[in-house]
Formats: C-alpha cells, sequence, structure tokens
C-alpha cells in the first residue's frame, strides 16, 4: 500500500496538467454528443474557443477559431471578419501562447502521448527551421486560399479540409465512432483517407517529437506567437538578473531561442531551472527579500520582509480559492447546461434514412402526402419573387403529380454549392416535369447569407430555394447531420433515391428517369 501511494504521489498531476484537462472537458461540455452522435448547434456554438477544438466534435461547446478564420475570409458577409478577428485579437493581447501550453485541447493529446517511454528526438537546428513552416500554413491554408476560392463561388476551408488532425480526430473519429452515424461511411472518400493517414502520422510522430503538431504545422500557434511579447499573460525574464548560463533554453522542449519568444508556449518548466529567480509569471510581484531592505538593522529587516510574505501567501490563497470555486461554477454550469437545459434542435439524435448503395432507400418513405392523399407535410419559408427575403411558404403539395428534388445545402459547404450547378442543368433539361428545392440549413444569421449567396451566384437558376427553420424538414427526412443531402420523390411523393454527401450530374439524372417511370 505504500507503494502505491509513493507511485501516486510521483506522477500526480501538475496544475498545468489539471488546467488542461479543465480546459478540454469545459470546451467539450457537450457530453450528451457523444451518447447521441450529434453536433451542438446552439447559440453558444457562435462563440469561438482559444485553443484548436473541432466544431464537429460531438462534445464541442463553441466553435474552433481556426475554422471562424477560415470561413470569415469566405464569406459574403461584412461583419463576419470584424468578429472573428476581433476574438482573435483579444485572445492574443490577453494570453498569447499561453493558451497553447494550457487551453488547447490537441496539444494535452500531445502532450500524453509524448509521455510514452520511447527514444525521443531533440530539438536542433533542423526542428528550429521547420517551426517556421507553421506561418506558411497559416498564410497559405487559412488566409489566401480561403479568398482565392471565394472568387471562384464557394468557400473552401483549406487547412481544416485538407490538413486539421484535430478535425479528423475529434469531428469524423468522433462522429463516425457512433452508430447513428453509421450511414455516413458511405460518403467517405480518398480526402478522408489522406486525412486518416495524417493525422495517425501526427499521433505516432507526438510520441517520439514533442508536441510535432504545435511546433511545426499549427496555424493557431504561429498567429498567438506574434503576441506573445505583448501580450498580458505568460512568462518574462529579466535581463538585469540573467546570466546566460542557457538551463531555460536547454530545458524547454520547444524550438525557443529565447525566453518569451514566438515558439514560447508559456508552460512554466524554465522558472523551476533560473538558478537566479530572473523568470517569472507577467503580473506576478516578486517576493521581498532581505537584503532589499535598507535604512534598518538585519533582524528588522528579515522581520519585514517574513511580514510582507506572509500578506502576500495569504492573498494568494484568497485568490486560488476564489479562482477555483469561480472555474468550478463556470464548469458546472457548462455541463447543466449543455446536458440537461439545451434542447435545441439539431442535437437529439434523428433515425437516418439508409441507402443501399443504389439509389433506393431500403424503406420507402411517404413525404408530403400518402396514398390516400392525406397530407403530413412541413411548410417552410421560401425566397419570394424578388428574392430578397424568406417571405413566401413552400409547401410540398405544391409539386405534387411532378417528380420532385430536394437539396439540403449552405453556403460553407463546398460540395454543397459545386453540385449546385447540376441541379440547374436538372431544371433546365426537364423544365415542368420536374420541381427542384434547395433548402438552407439554419443557424443565426444564416437566412441573410443565403439570400445574399443566391443573389450574388445563382439568381438566374430556376430552383425553388427555401430556408429549413430549426432544421425540422431535415430531421424529419433523416438527415444525419451531414450535407449535402439529396432525395428525389415520385409523383406520388414517395423518396425513391436518397443521396448522403456528393451528387453527380449523372446520378442525379438516373435518379429522375427512374422516378418518371414509377
Amino acid at each position: 500500500m505504500k507503494k502505491i501511494i509513493e507511485w501516486f504521489k510521483a506522477h500526480k498531476p501538475t496544475k498545468r496538467r489539471l488546467i488542461q484537462l479543465y480546459a478540454a472537458l469545459l470546451f467539450n461540455a457537450n457530453l450528451k454528443g457523444f451518447g447521441n452522435g450529434r453536433i451542438y448547434q446552439g447559440p453558444l456554438k457562435n462563440i469561438c474557443t482559444p485553443g484548436l477544438n473541432c466544431y464537429s466534435c460531438p462534445g464541442a461547446s463553441g466553435s474552433c477559431p481556426v475554422g471562424a478564420l477560415q470561413n470569415a475570409m469566405a464569406s459574403t458577409d461584412k461583419r463576419a471578419p470584424y468578429y472573428i478577428f476581433g476574438i482573435l485579437l483579444l485572445y492574443g493581447f490577453l494570453l498569447g501562447r499561453w493558451i497553447c501550453g494550457f487551453l488547447c485541447p490537441f496539444g494535452l493529446i500531445q502532450e500524453l502521448l509524448h509521455k510514452i517511454k520511447t527514444p525521443k528526438i531533440k530539438k536542433g537546428k533542423l526542428t528550429r527551421i521547420l517551426s517556421y513552416f507553421k506561418y506558411v500554413v497559416l498564410v497559405v491554408f487559412c488566409v489566401i486560399s480561403p479568398l482565392m476560392y471565394m472568387l471562384r463561388d464557394f468557400p473552401l476551408p483549406a487547412f481544416c479540409k485538407y490538413i486539421c488532425p484535430a478535425g479528423t480526430l475529434e469531428g469524423a473519429i468522433g462522429l463516425l465512432s457512433n452508430q447513428v452515424n453509421e450511414s455516413s461511411f458511405r460518403m467517405l472518400g480518398p480526402l478522408f483517407t489522406w486525412k486518416f493517414l495524417l493525422m495517425v502520422s501526427f499521433l505516432v510522430g507526438a510520441v517520439f517529437i514533442y508536441r510535432i503538431f504545435c511546433r511545426f504545422l499549427c496555424p493557431l500557434g504561429a498567429l498567438y506567437g506574434l503576441f506573445n511579447k505583448i501580450s498580458m499573460f505568460g512568462i518574462k525574464l529579466e535581463k538585469s538578473k540573467c546570466t546566460d548560463c542557457g538551463r531555460c533554453i536547454s530545458t524547454c522542449k520547444m524550438d525557443i531561442r529565447h525566453v518569451g519568444d514566438a515558439e514560447c508556449i508559456s508552460c512554466g518548466e524554465c522558472i523551476n531551472v533560473c538558478p537566479t529567480k530572473a523568470i517569472t509569471w507577467k503580473g506576478s510581484k516578486p517576493m521581498l527579500a532581505p537584503n532589499e531592505i535598507e535604512g534598518v538593522t538585519p533582524e528588522v529587516a528579515e522581520r519585514i520582509a517574513n511580514e510582507h510574505n506572509e500578506k502576500l501567501e495569504k492573498r494568494n490563497r484568497i485568490i486560488k480559492i476564489c479562482i477555483g470555486a469561480s472555474m468550478a461554477v463556470l464548469l458546472g454550469a457548462a455541463l447543466i447546461y449543455y446536458n440537461l437545459i439545451d434542447v435545441a434542435p439539431g442535437t437529439e439524435p434523428t433515425p437516418p434514412v439508409t441507402d443501399d448503395g443504389g439509389g433506393a432507400p431500403e424503406e420507402q418513405i411517404t413525404v408530403g402526402w400518402n396514398v390516400g392523399n392525406q397530407c403530413v407535410e412541413l411548410e417552410l419559408p421560401q425566397l419570394n419573387e424578388n428574392k430578397d427575403a424568406f417571405s413566401e411558404t413552400y409547401s410540398i403539395s405544391q409539386t405534387r403529380g411532378k417528380v420532385t428534388v430536394i437539396n439540403f445545402w449552405y453556403t460553407y459547404c463546398g460540395p454543397c454549392v459545386q453540385e449546385m450547378p447540376h441541379f440547374a442543368e436538372i431544371a433546365k433539361e426537364y423544365g415542368d416535369s420536374v420541381a427542384i428545392t434547395a433548402i438552407h440549413a439554419d443557424a443565426p444569421g444564416w437566412d441573410a447569407l443565403a439570400i445574399e449567396f443566391v443573389n450574388e451566384k445563382w439568381a438566374d437558376y430556376n430552383i425553388n430555394f427555401a430556408y429549413d427553420t430549426n432544421n425540422a424538414y431535415y430531421e424529419q427526412l433523416g438527415g444525419d447531420g451531414s450535407y449535402p443531402r439529396t432525395l428525389v420523390l415520385d409523383a406520388d411523393g414517395i423518396v425513391v433515391s436518397v443521396y448522403p454527401g456528393s451528387i453527380t450530374y449523372n446520378e442525379l439524372k438516373q435518379a429522375i428517369e427512374t422516378a418518371l417511370k414509377n
């Protein structure tokens, strides 16, 4: 028993590790999402968390700042960039890369993997050179690419789509591991294979190289590093006390050139090894030593210093208690809100419409009316003739007697935007015999964004554009959280084809021909 106690004492988590675990739980407070396999889409999802934590993670309580930055770059809504830029500036000025060392869930995962006992690759000239590559990733994948593709009619969150291992691990794997999302497996292709292999490479690499992704590729770390010298919190070096012994540089596992530079994540390990106590936390007050008091006897100086130190210790205890209590209250409130109070549409599980690979669902679904002509449909707001508001009412019974195509999309979905010309071509080719309705997903502010996007890109398309209030229609028609999603209904309102994911022109045409024959 004594050995067990000693082992726990030797391996008890540090304060930094406890803060990391706390942040990971707070930023993924939607625990019910892991159970029902759904993404939280409530109003608080508009808030950006400081660290790298995927929006699509079932537990994610907020948005990832990297994803929000890319969407802001590609958005036609001019207000969006100001919001995300302001948030990133606020985080940078307040905390800098302290966020990386204390508040990033993916950074925590890498550190835990690095604890596995294996030979480690130490830092050197090569790793210091490679550390600059994350700035290339920031500029190319998070700024230039989204802007370039926005000019080509659809947004492209390049970093999230092609690189981000956190998105693959937390988002894709987190959702696919739930049986509710089993139908999404048929949507996987070469891109997912690439990202999965990339994720595995980073996770394996983290075992041998400390924070491999943070050091060489993370655009968020690159951005926050620019604020390290001016951030309000972090670590600082008093040059007057420094003897240039080099212990801080050799102890640090990051590729720093000096304490507090752009590569420093403010983990604080260098504070403990500095022999002259030249490294301290920003904002902390140094303890008053006896030899710093002049004009009094040594005995009086020691007494004054002891009294001062006692006051500091008492103040620090009070501060720690207040901070600890506030953190506990915040975490408790978040867990209660996300798991017991918030029941926003889109967060509860719904039975998916399954597809057997040939386009025909396993079970026919009647939408809008049944054989007895009884209407069982929902009504949606649709664009009026001027295309300036969702003020008209869309009802599927309006297309009764025609083959009807229903497509679920949203502006930030690259595949959704890419395939929309297929629907326009079908509408032109088949005329009045086929009715096509594109239903935009619901989120705060997305109705205005959809109107602006449609008028700018597709004003001449012979497609009915509707808006899925609270995503209710998507839920009723078996949506499982993935976009785009297309359904083809015959003249009797029976779903004859379901396409989760992108659809080609030939697939759409074949499904329509099948429906027309029925």
